[in-house]
């Protein structure tokens, strides 16, 4: 594996990036970041727009500290719409801005439009399209799909955002499952995507402490033990950014995901119950 990671890294800008990922120990991000180094290169060399296949939080989170340090200003990260989780990274030449690039970027991201028969509105959730997606044998890795961003669902239907070089394979392949043979399939510009509507749900939550390990207890509703299992395996994200370090203090104005549970707002600090416990106002992204 480190003769892969290597070649990969020799196909960098120089000695200067080549130092730059010896900061880096895990092999997952070595090669992440050397290609896209690769993608820096392409676009000086050739002076046309790069860019990568769909990044998570924390692989978006690891791409933008990098390329800070490496001082690169003309690149945006995108998803299709402002609050996707998953986006693609951007690389463009200084002779453009990021809204004209980003106005241009429905040659690289399309939209798989799945429309449901009525006997089948509001029956299917966001884990049967992405279901449907890897069954069709979409790569897989550390379970995101590289090619696919975001999964709008409706109650008729859903919008997946993907990459071009997949369109015409799922276009063509999603009506051959049981579960979407009766669906209307369609590929639309990424401009025509389904109204994100985001929903909140206040709800409050009692702790014995504003510790992270706490506070995702019971925000996923499990035992601490799992909490800490969920934090260990990078699934927690405060403000976008990851966090493992189980002392973390939460505090009102924070945003929490927890990859496979939801996106939650620390709105207020309520007070405090009899015993001494605190009583949090958060908002569930529903």
């Amino acid at each position: 594996m480190h003769v892969v990671v290597d070649r990969i890294i020799q196909k960098g800008r120089g000695c200067m990036n080549r130092d730059i990922l010896n900061d880096y120990r895990e092999k997952d991000d070595k090669i992440l970041l050397a290609q896209v180094l690769d993608k820096i290169e392409m676009c000086d060399n050739k002076n046309k727009i790069e860019y990568t296949d769909f990044l998570d939080l924390a692989q978006i989170e690891l791409v933008q500290k990098f390329i800070n340090k490496l001082k690169i200003e003309n690149y945006i990260f995108y998803g299709g719409f402002e609050q996707a989780e998953r986006k693609i990274l951007v690389i463009y030449p200084e002779k453009f801005n990021a809204t004209v690039v980003e106005k241009n970027l429905s040659n690289v991201v399309k939209i798989i439009r799945i429309q449901l028969p009525d006997d089948l509105k509001g029956k299917y959730t966001h884990r049967d399209y992405l279901g449907a997606v890897i069954k069709l044998g979409v790569k897989r890795e550390k379970d995101t799909l590289e090619k696919v961003g975001d999964i709008i669902v409706d109650n008729d239907g859903a919008d997946i955002i993907v990459d071009k070089d997949i369109v015409k394979f799922l276009s063509e392949n999603l009506s051959g499952l049981t579960r979407f043979s009766k669906s209307t399939i369609s590929v639309e510009n990424i401009e025509d995507l389904r109204t994100v509507q985001i929903r909140k749900e206040e709800i409050e939550i009692i702790v014995s402490s504003l510790r992270l390990d706490n506070v995702i207890s019971e925000l996923a509703r499990c035992s601490r033990n799992k909490a800490l299992d969920i934090i260990n395996m990078e699934r927690v994200f405060i403000n976008f950014q990851n966090e493992t370090k189980k002392t973390k203090q939460i505090k009102p104005g924070d945003m929490i995901t927890i990859r496979g549970k939801g996106r939650f707002f620390i709105k207020e600090l309520v007070g405090q119950t009899r015993s001494g416990r605190t009583i949090l106002k958060v908002e569930k992204f529903v």
